[in-house]
Formats: structure tokens, sequence, C-alpha cells
């Protein structure tokens, strides 16, 4: 599939990263709120998470156009504007939170301390946040998907996990673990189908905190290893047999080489990012995604992002078609 920016207008698709409030609702556009956790800082994971929903989107190409429709990503920056889609209704029925810096609890951001990362924050978000969780979760049909930042923040809100400053950063591509009960999961075990042993992926990893395990009404998926309690993906809700509410405390949104560096051209060519910052990312990818982690990182992806993101928008592109 082509390569295709995000900033342009295309037939399925079109992207805005709002400054002050969200377009107005049309009966020709699908909205997707990305909850954006990045507090402004440059990332390649905020860009890549679109880029799936356009890739998706593009997938879908021929019904959206013979409904006469458009995929439209809506970029809401939480944590630094204080900015949030409304709750599940007509118009919003997916939701996908990205990574971002910081404490997990932004009551710890004092820019100061070292695993605050530079983060001087309030914390006048979380509580509206965690009442948009809430009617997600209580809604029959509405999705949310949570990367990393995010996933530890639905982990502090349903009570599933606490974080745990690492001794060590993880970072690279690292192994994870499947848990039994993703080995039981319609569909979390097609996953486990795919594996040499049934149970250890490749993920893309870049985090300073653990999320422990809870328990709590929250299903574990995988851990970071058969030894640890550090739990790396959960689901909290599923429709039919994709899971509806869930989060990965990795990125399956860097699905391979070719599509980082789209996304790294594509922020530099736009002015976004620093030389220094656009090289740093030719670096990792030279020395990363090489060799047989590309096919294990598009294969955690696809289950762990790719597929989960295009049911639940064909879902509502079904609907809105009537």
């Amino acid at each position: 599939m082509q390569r295709r920016d995000i900033h342009q207008d295309h037939e399925f698709f079109e992207y805005a990263r709002l400054q002050d409030s969200a377009p107005e609702a049309r009966r020709d556009r699908i909205d997707v709120a990305i909850l954006d956790m990045n507090h402004s800082w440059p990332n390649v994971g905020h860009d890549s998470l679109v880029h799936a929903v356009l890739e998706a989107a593009e997938s879908l190409r021929e019904p959206l156009r013979d409904a006469g429709l458009k995929v439209r990503a809506l970029s809401f920056d939480v944590r630094r504007k204080l900015m949030l889609p409304d709750n599940p209704n007509g118009r919003y029925q997916l939701y996908i939170g990205t990574g971002g810096p910081g404490h997990l609890d932004p009551r710890e951001n004092d820019g100061v301390r070292e695993y605050s990362q530079g983060i001087n924050e309030t914390d006048a978000w979380e509580a509206p946040l965690f009442h948009l969780f809430d009617k997600i979760l209580a809604h029959p049909t509405a999705a949310l998907i949570g990367i990393c930042h995010s996933f530890g923040l639905m982990c502090r809100w349903s009570g599933a996990a606490h974080p745990r400053l690492r001794e060590v950063k993880s970072e690279g591509m690292p192994f994870n673990s499947l848990t039994a009960a993703a080995s039981s999961h319609p569909w979390f075990s097609q996953f486990a189908g795919e594996l040499p042993d049934g149970k250890r992926f490749r993920v893309v990893d870049n985090r300073l905190f653990d999320l422990a395990f809870d328990g709590g009404s929250a299903t574990p998926i995988a851990f970071e290893n058969d030894a640890s309690d550090a739990v790396t993906t959960c689901e909290f809700a599923r429709f039919g047999e994709m899971p509806r509410v869930y989060g990965v405390n990795h990125h399956p949104e860097i699905i391979d080489r070719e599509h980082v560096m789209a996304v790294v051209e594509e922020k530099w060519r736009h002015g976004e990012v620093s030389r220094k910052w656009y090289e740093e990312r030719l670096h990792t990818l030279e020395n990363e995604m090489t060799g047989d982690n590309v096919r294990q990182s598009r294969l955690t992806s696809r289950y762990m992002l790719l597929e989960p993101l295009r049911f639940h928008l064909e879902r509502l592109l079904r609907e809105r078609a009537g």
C-alpha cells in the first residue's frame, strides 16, 4: 500500500490536530478521537497511530465511497490543553489513546524529578478523562484502545495495576509472554497460534514504568515474562470476538521500518522536528528494525492494534451506511 501523508486530504480520510474545539459533526464523517498524551513532545507514536487509522480507512475505501463517507481522525491535546472529546454518542464511538512522557500520575510530574522527563503539569484533566473511560466502558459498543501512557492511565483508572519505576528503562524489541487467558480468547488465541511456542512475542518498547498487576475485573492478556507481575496487555471489555476496551504497555503502532520511515520523513518535511531528532530516529531504525524483528513486529502490530482497529472502524461504517 502506498505510504500516504496524513496532512493531505484524501477521498476516504482526513485529519485535524485540534487547537481549541472540534469541528462540527457531519453526517458524512466517521470521527475517530485520538487522545494525545504527549504533552507536545516530538514523537513518532502519535502520527503512527493516525497513519494506522488512515490505512484502516484506505482498506475500506470502496464501501466508504459507496456510502458517501470519510473517516476523520481528530486529535485532542489532553494533558497540555485539557481537551477531550464528548462521551460516546452518535458521533464518537472509537477512541485511541497515545503514549507519552512522564509519570503516570500527573501529580508526580513537577518538571524536576527525572521520571517526569521535564513535564510540569496539572491533574485537571485526569478526572474528566477517567469519567470518559467510565462512559466508554458502560457503552455497549464504544471502543477504546490505549497505548503505553494511555494504558497506564487505564490501569490506574480501573485499579487493574499500579505504576512502578523500573531500575533500568525498557527499550528496544524485547519479548512479552501471553497468558492462559489469551490462549482461550477468541481473538488473541489466534495470535498465540502464530507464535512458535504459543506465548512469546516481540514488542517495540520504550518505557520507564512497569504496571504491577493488582487484579480487579481486568483480564491480563500478556506480561513482561512468565515470572513477572508487570502486565503489558489487559482487556477491560469485549465486543464479539474482539477486545472493545483494552490497552498495551508497548508500541504496536510502530509497525515496521517502512511505516516508521514514512512518519519520520513526513515530520521532517513539515518542519515539526529538529535535524538531531530526525537523525536519531534514523539511527534507531538502522539498529532495531532489521531481520526477523521486522516480521515479528508486524505480527504483533496486526493482533494488538491493526485488526481490532479495522474491526471497530468497519462496524461504524456499517452502522452509518445503514
